[in-house]
């Protein structure tokens, strides 16, 4: 049961309506999700900033699906995995990337697997990491910018991920098939 209304275009707060033809326009439906959000229209307008922010951050498809699917399957967020497996496959990641992240199991390319492992200290130890943490990351390749850049991904999950948990977001009929559990 959904414990928090999911709005259209007729029932959101004006301010939130153009925010939802955006929606509309650039997935082809309003994802269950941005419904919810849509009850606030500033958390909505900040969560679709932070998308654009973050799919335009430094990190490629893979990269991105990584933090997302890590931060999402931490959070077990039920509405997320699925969603992000099906985006991940719009963005032509590898399946064997997307499973290992769903099934909490070590990514074969070291260097998207230290990615991995960054992502999993910084939102297991709300920030605090250490210097051989960084060290270890930055010997895989990665630089401060994303250190930085997961803390936005971060940023946008938490918004996601906590409404879906309170509002039991029901998964969009276009991701149903990859539904996923903790």
């Amino acid at each position: 049961m959904t414990t928090l209304k999911i709005h259209n275009t007729e029932t959101a707060p004006a301010e939130s309506k153009p925010l939802l033809e955006k929606s509309q326009k650039a997935y082809g439906m309003i994802p269950g999700l941005h419904g919810v959000l849509a009850g606030a229209p500033g958390i909505l307008d900040a969560y679709q900033t932070l998308h654009e922010l973050f799919v335009n951050s430094s990190f490629n498809e893979n990269e991105l699906t990584v933090v997302w699917q890590t931060i999402n399957v931490e959070h077990a967020c039920h509405y997320c995995v699925p969603a992000h497996t099906g985006i991940a496959k719009m963005m032509k990641v590898d399946d064997a990337i997307t499973e290992a992240l769903r099934n909490e199991t070590p990514l074969e390319d070291s260097k998207l697997e230290a990615l991995r492992t960054m992502t999993l200290t910084i939102v297991r130890n709300r920030g605090h990491v250490t210097s051989e943490d960084l060290n270890a990351f930055y010997a895989a390749g990665y630089e401060e910018r994303q250190v930085l850049e997961i803390i936005l991904g971060l940023s946008q999950k938490v918004i996601s991920n906590y409404t879906n948990h309170i509002a039991n977001t029901p998964v969009d009929e276009p991701f149903q098939a990859f539904a996923w559990k903790k």
